[in-house]
């Protein structure tokens, strides 16, 4: 980083650029920051939800202690490196993700439907699906205005499944947990390359200079498509004015990103070459190089609300290369069977490493005086308990990062029986700086979280 004679501070570039303190740092912060420490602004607040599908083998996962002293459960210890950052939340229920009489006996579409919406699915296997707005996008409302994308929806499966879905429900269901309205669901995207485009255009590097190309072709682009609209909208009528005015809104979207890349071009982003466009041939290869991309999308400010699938309900992925290549989701049915707990505890620990490797690349990655693990809000976790019995109750939750402050991390919080999982979304919220009073069938903030 070059530190140049400007005088810019970091406090007025949060607020007239809409950038992130810490890193990357503009070479113009530099002098300012050295000279007054005293003037940091408070930290820029991240939310991640991370799902695993097909619930967890409890008694494995739960800790058998409780609060700040508990052992880590034979599952959990592979966070064992992360525990000051990690809090072991159980006790908590699903409840809007239980069938209801008359309705189809699936059993997974309900689950994912209702996990960050805290609202019970609409049986429906055609477009008029219906749930409620997710966690997620309650506060990508309100923090959207402060970066190129409003959020990010990430997983590993791709959207088509045929014939897998559950009888009587939408693929949609199961394909995202993320609803932007009761009835919009976000898609998924798997593939690395595309996100990395999202994030950064049609470009191969995040290169300064290539960036800065692209950044003058779409604006040109967008200015020429502007000009004709205009011009449009003047020979049209009061309906199609209208519609036209719908379509006019998006592209003035388009254009609020373009100008927030513009005056974040001089800021030296890490540099990172495109994924190229097919997609990692192993798991782990797929899940590390999605949680960079997500790193790097904190890391620049692109988005500050990601979510991220692991795998969806109903997957049939294998793992040979942790000697499980049963598929997961009859897996999941083990019917207390020994061998098939065994392999699904195995399967439970993998996706845990893939998640250590996430936190500790936030861990290891500067922000304002902490890290990224230090300012960023995670829900980890599945909307159902026992798998075998599909059963939304009595979770496996984990809440990690520091939350800017707001999250004490380093203990196993055993919720009362019948507290519902939206009582955390509320809590975690009201943590984030965006005020809400009730999300899905939440009926209070959580006390026992009260000094997490």
């Amino acid at each position: 980083m070059k530190v140049t004679k400007k005088s810019l501070s970091r406090r007025t570039f949060l607020q007239g650029l809409g950038a992130t303190i810490g890193l990357p740092l503009l070479d113009s912060m530099v002098p300012a920051f050295a000279a007054t420490r005293d003037t940091v602004a408070n930290p820029v607040q991240r939310l991640s939800s991370i799902y695993i599908p097909h619930g967890a083998v409890m008694d494995r996962w739960v800790p058998t202690s409780d609060g700040p002293g508990y052992e880590m459960s034979p599952i959990l210890d592979t966070l064992a490196p992360f525990r000051d950052r990690v809090t072991v939340v159980s006790g908590l229920d699903n409840a809007p993700a239980l069938i209801r009489e008359g309705e189809p006996l699936g059993g997974h579409a309900n689950i994912s439907g209702a996990f960050l919406t805290g609202v019970h699915a609409k049986p429906t296997e055609g477009a008029n699906v219906e749930a409620g707005i997710s966690l997620d996008q309650i506060a990508a409302a309100q923090f959207s205005n402060e970066t190129q994308l409003a959020s990010l929806e990430l997983g590993l499966e791709d959207n088509d499944i045929t014939g897998a879905c559950d009888v009587g429900f939408s693929c949609a269901y199961v394909n995202t947990v993320s609803w932007r309205t009761a009835t919009t669901p976000l898609p998924v995207e798997n593939n690395p390359r595309a996100v990395f485009e999202r994030l950064f255009g049609d470009s191969d590097t995040t290169n300064k200079a290539e960036r800065m190309e692209r950044i003058q072709k779409d604006a040109s682009i967008l200015d020429s498509v502007s000009d004709k609209l205009g011009s449009l909208q003047r020979q049209l009528g009061a309906s199609d004015r209208g519609k036209l005015a719908e379509y006019l809104e998006a592209v003035r979207d388009i254009e609020r990103r373009i100008q927030m890349a513009e005056k974040q071009s001089d800021r030296e982003l890490p540099e990172l070459e495109r994924p190229t466009g097919a997609i990692p041939d192993t798991f782990e290869k797929h899940c590390k190089l999605m949680f960079d991309l997500q790193t790097l999308a904190y890391q620049t400010d692109m988005t500050r609300v990601i979510t991220f699938m692991i795998s969806k309900e109903i997957s049939n992925h294998t793992y040979p290369e942790i000697g499980v290549p049963d598929p997961h989701h009859p897996l999941s049915h083990h019917q207390n069977k020994p061998e098939a707990l065994d392999k699904l505890v195995k399967v439970q620990k993998f996706h845990l490493d893939m998640f250590a490797y996430f936190l500790e690349k936030l861990r290891s990655t500067p922000d304002g005086d902490g890290t990224l693990l230090d300012n960023v809000t995670i829900l980890y976790g599945s909307g159902m308990g026992d798998s075998n019995l599909h059963d939304p109750r009595n979770l496996p939750i984990l809440v990690a990062g520091g939350g800017s402050g707001s999250l004490r991390g380093g203990q196993h919080v055993r919720c009362a029986k019948g507290t519902p999982l939206t009582n955390l979304h509320l809590t975690l919220l009201n943590k984030l700086g965006v005020p809400t009073e009730r999300i899905g069938d939440s009926n209070g903030e959580m006390h026992e979280l009260s000094e997490v």
